[in-house]
């Protein structure tokens, strides 16, 4: 199979997903409204979240997503998606380019297994900076291996630092930080750290430095010294060295990373640290890629601020390597073959595991044809990885059949979005309740016990009103539209029995309540 017909399937499993899926409450509709109010105040270079200074992350992606509301008018969720799609096809193109100027390994099945790794499809599907940056750090790797290795031209020592600062300026210093960190190992590792400059002398230099100087003077002229005191200091060291978000141990990652390379968690690890032990990465650029997933899991779990997501560098580089290194161990090896198996053991019970939990009073909404369908397709592509794997004795076979079918699994189950999204968000609740306050003439919208709800102004196009258990109990002198949990309904039976002779409407495992 071609390349590009597999970039054609991908984007096909993935595009009812794109353009049906809500926003989700806890990063993506806060987005939206940072960038609905830097369009409102003017703003380029600083961010705000309800009127309070947001520098968590860099302008880039915010532009980006500012440019789509200024073109389009609003927040479209395809657009949005696209912002992490192409990157990751950039990603998979670059890889793949890279790899075959050394080896002739089987591409497509590197690059199924790599679209198909569960941080990876993941990413690609939510509105977030992560894949941009994480495209700008291939590319920045890339171009300094050609360097290294004699096949760069003029333009390259250029696109160098601009890959950095760019890997920088879409979500911070983890874009400068793995390139830094990883090329200086491997030049240290291969005793040519004499060339050092050579990569990292007065051109990388002044590039990320003016264009620093560029920000960070947009920032102060816009935020003063307040906001270049957070961007700098509180979200850099803050989150490096005694995080205020995601604290997590050293060890975490060497949990996420079983769950984030799923489905081939256990070939490619496996894999890999089978090729170190038996001492069979002897190419430069297995030693390189195999720098780079090492020093960025140990950084990684130094860094006190963490995150799954965060790992997302290590994917692409592990995925080929696995590919790269495959033939030099015997692929009938059992243990090859149950690294394999026991994902597909996973996908053959995924239908009668979605047919009981369906059946649970909080899983309801998964009773749903469409869901049925895709699990279907994931139970019958485990049973055909088990016959491939063992009666026709074809890895290769197996790993795109399983891919094959979860693609085609991602396609069926993502029409269900329409039914998933009042789980997923507040589309559905926000317009509801702003056709209810139309209806009874109801000005405020209140809210109770939701988490990030200051975020419900993307769809009420007004601040809400957060409120307390004692306002929803005391008496109304008028009527008040109230937003909360059905949970925090049935586990409070006082607030239970006032609101129980109120008229409610329920939206997925929200309600909204007349009071």
């Amino acid at each position: 199979m071609k390349n590009k017909y597999i970039y054609l399937i991908w984007f096909i499993a993935l595009l009812p997903i794109m353009i049906l899926r809500d926003f989700t409450p806890n990063n993506e509709l806060r987005y939206l409204s940072i960038v609905d109010e830097a369009i409102s105040n003017g703003n380029i270079f600083t961010f705000t979240n309800q009127g309070e200074i947001y520098a968590d992350k860099p302008p880039l992606h915010f532009w980006l997503m500012m440019l789509g509301k200024l073109l389009l008018g609003e927040h479209r969720m395809w657009y949005y998606s696209l912002l992490s799609f192409i990157p990751s096809i950039i990603i998979v193109i670059t890889m793949t380019r890279w790899v075959r100027t050394e080896y002739n390994i089987n591409e497509p099945t590197a690059i199924l297994m790599l679209i198909t790794t569960v941080l990876f499809t993941g990413v690609t599907l939510v509105v977030r900076m992560d894949m941009l940056m994480n495209m700008f750090i291939v590319l920045s790797l890339y171009t300094f291996y050609k360097m290294y290795v004699g096949k760069s031209n003029k333009l390259d020592q250029w696109l160098f630092p601009v890959y950095l600062f760019l890997a920088l300026f879409s979500k911070g210093p983890l874009g400068l930080l793995i390139p830094l960190i990883s090329t200086t190992l491997f030049l240290l590792y291969n005793k040519r750290m004499n060339e050092f400059m050579k990569y990292w002398g007065w051109k990388t230099l002044m590039v990320i430095v003016i264009c620093c100087i560029i920000w960070f003077g947009g920032a102060y002229f816009e935020g003063g010294r307040e906001y270049i005191n957070n961007l700098l200091f509180h979200q850099t060291v803050g989150r490096g060295i005694d995080s205020f978000h995601h604290k997590e141990p050293f060890y975490y990652y060497a949990i996420s990373i079983w769950y984030s390379l799923a489905p081939w968690s256990f070939l490619a690890i496996g894999l890999f640290i089978a090729s170190i032990l038996k001492k069979k990465i002897t190419n430069t650029l297995e030693e390189f890629f195999s720098v780079i997933i090492i020093s960025s899991f140990v950084m990684l779990s130094l860094i006190s601020s963490k995150l799954a997501i965060y790992s997302l560098p290590i994917i692409p580089f592990l995925i080929f390597l696995t590919i790269i290194i495959f033939d030099k161990f015997d692929i009938q090896n059992r243990w090859i073959k149950l690294s394999i198996a026991l994902p597909a053991v996973i996908f053959v019970f995924a239908l009668p595991t979605i047919l009981y939990i369906s059946k649970l009073e909080e899983m309801q909404y998964l009773n749903n044809w469409i869901i049925y369908s895709g699990a279907g397709v994931i139970t019958i592509t485990g049973l055909l990885v088990f016959y491939l794997l063992y009666q026709r004795r074809d890895i290769y076979q197996a790993i795109n059949t399983m891919v094959l079918g979860f693609l085609m699994a991602i396609f069926i189950i993502g029409w269900s979005m329409p039914h998933l999204n009042d789980q997923l968000g507040w589309a559905s609740m926000c317009e509801k309740a702003k056709m209810i306050s139309k209806e009874h003439m109801i000005d405020d919208y209140l809210v109770y016990k939701i988490s990030r709800a200051e975020n419900m102004d993307v769809y009420l196009g007004k601040d809400i009103i957060e409120v307390s258990r004692e306002d929803i109990l005391k008496e109304q002198t008028e009527k008040r539209l109230l937003m909360l949990r059905l949970k925090d309904i049935r586990n409070d039976l006082q607030l239970s029995a006032v609101l129980s002779n109120k008229e409610m409407f329920l939206i997925g495992k929200h309600a909204i309540v007349i009071l």
